[in-house]
């Protein structure tokens, strides 16, 4: 055995596009044991990716689910991705959430949940380039951590 330790592993996945089955499915094969919502509100139009349901669907596949709201995207930081404009959501993210103390907080607590085993970011955009997802992962990459794009 080498003395290399293992990276710690850390997935991303947005739903948009996906049904529940498919979904499912891209966490199990992957190996995913926690689901981390990080929306800011945790509802949806499409089924079976509210909160409650959600957390059922993921309890009857054997995953956790954590909503870990204050890592959502705040209102201004939603409609900047839904315009497109990555850069402004990303400011408005880092500036109204991650430089705060429940910000910084939250951003511990998601550390310490995806070092007790693997833990899949969840929130609606597929492409985690237009995502806050992608600023949570870049943060935890500097705490050690190997990011892994899921796609339903």
């Amino acid at each position: 055995m080498s003395g290399r330790s293992v990276a710690k592993v850390l997935f991303t996945i947005g739903y948009e596009g996906a049904d529940s089955e498919r979904f499912t499915a891209a966490l199990r094969d992957a190996g995913v044991a926690t689901l981390a919502d990080v929306r800011a509100v945790a509802a949806s139009r499409k089924r079976g990716f509210s909160k409650s349901a959600l957390a059922a669907g993921m309890t009857e596949a054997g995953i956790g689910y954590a909503h870990l709201r204050n890592l959502g995207t705040p209102k201004a930081g939603r409609e900047a991705a839904r315009a497109h404009d990555a850069g402004l959501m990303r400011r408005i993210y880092c500036d109204e959430v991650l430089e705060t103390p429940a910000g910084e907080a939250a951003l511990d607590e998601l550390a310490a949940l995806a070092a007790a085993g693997p833990t899949c970011l969840l929130c609606f955009e597929r492409d985690p380039e237009r995502c806050h997802r992608r600023v949570l992962s870049e943060r935890l990459a500097g705490r050690g951590f190997e990011v892994v794009d899921l796609f339903a």
